[in-house]
């Protein structure tokens, strides 16, 4: 058994993920569950065999000291992938997460058009929310193609690691990855700047440096998109002012206010055909009514005006819910378990 005979095994069969563990069969990720491919279970010498197979001197030294290692992993005919290396009760394991070579158009993830709309504003701050492995960096992507397709703009990316692989179109790109090309998210953004960028990507917003950096990038006339693990758009906001010391947090819900373009949160759902899953989506749009609750801290209130919101683009996850759940796309079951209010869901 070789690596590349699995990673082609998980692209011939769809799957997302490819885990390596040991006293276990390879295990896939398809449409959101895991199956066992059809691999003898790996002792705790192979699974380390795989994995070191694709690591460089240099990786797997940095591995041995930090116990954990990201890295991106390009095979000539393959997709790409995003490999996590970790230690699971002494024995090196791994995650490795398909990322397609060509980038899905709007339309092929099933995104609501103001999504493109967010993409095509000339500055601030745009996010891209939601759990793990429910499509934000393909999101982010796809926004990124966007522009590139359409405005001669500098774009620079900073991500950990590397997934999607831009080319230049009309704009040029710069993508470095952290750990390769820089050390760190928040000293890549301290020196972005300086860069000439019009856009500026962030793969993850992870703490405070990174997201002050970020937040006065998208002041001073940039656009910067960025992903966050928060559920919805009120716990978003919430996130970013928390993050900042008690003696901040107005400042910042002021500058906030001013630099917030949108939130698109996302979720992945299985379809009711089981053919797959599909994209559910919460968007809210900052509106001088939204732009004047996060100045005033009442975020709480965000829902309500993103509930009567429709014309400017905004929507609940409950109402994307509703309309999936009415087009047969998902199941009852499926939008009853995802929904906040299920009794007002019920009655809809």
């Amino acid at each position: 058994m070789e690596l590349r005979e699995l990673l082609l095994y998980v692209i011939d069969k769809k799957a997302s993920d490819l885990h390596l563990t040991e006293k276990m069969p390879p295990l896939i990720r398809i449409d959101g569950k895991i199956v066992a491919a059809e691999f003898p279970k790996l002792t705790r010498e192979e699974t380390k065999r795989l994995i070191y197979s694709i690591l460089s001197n240099e990786q797997k030294e940095k591995f041995e000291k930090d116990w954990e290692l990201d890295l991106s992993l390009a095979m000539p005919g393959l997709d790409r992938f995003r490999v996590n290396v970790h230690i699971q009760r002494g024995c090196v394991e791994a995650a490795f997460r398909r990322i397609p070579i060509l980038i899905p158009t709007f339309d092929e993830l099933g995104l609501p058009r103001i999504v493109a709309d967010l993409a095509r504003r000339p500055n601030g701050l745009v996010l891209v929310t939601g759990p793990t492995g429910v499509g934000k960096s393909t999101t982010l992507a796809a926004m990124v193609d966007l522009i590139n397709s359409e405005r001669s703009d500098i774009i620079i990316t900073i991500e950990d690691p590397i997934e999607f692989l831009h080319y230049n179109k009309k704009s040029v790109i710069k993508q470095r990855e952290v750990y390769a090309d820089t050390h760190s998210f928040a000293e890549a953004l301290r020196h972005v700047l300086r860069q000439d960028p019009n856009v500026i990507m962030v793969g993850e917003m992870r703490d405070l440096e990174t997201i002050s950096t970020a937040i006065t990038a998208a002041e001073t006339g940039h656009l910067v998109l960025a992903t966050l693990h928060t559920p919805d758009a009120p716990q978003t906001i919430e996130r970013i002012i928390d993050v900042f010391p008690p003696n901040q947090q107005q400042q910042v819900r002021l500058q906030l206010a001013e630099c917030i373009q949108g939130v698109v949160s996302q979720l992945l759902l299985p379809r009711a055909d089981n053919k797959g899953r599909v994209l559910a989506t919460e968007i809210m749009i900052a509106t001088a009514g939204i732009r004047n609750l996060i100045r005033e801290n009442e975020v709480e209130q965000i829902p309500t005006l993103m509930q009567t919101g429709s014309q400017f683009g905004m929507q609940t996850m409950d109402k994307c819910l509703k309309s999936l759940y009415r087009q047969n796309i998902i199941t009852l079951e499926t939008a009853l378990s995802k929904v906040k209010n299920q009794d007002e869901f019920r009655n809809l």
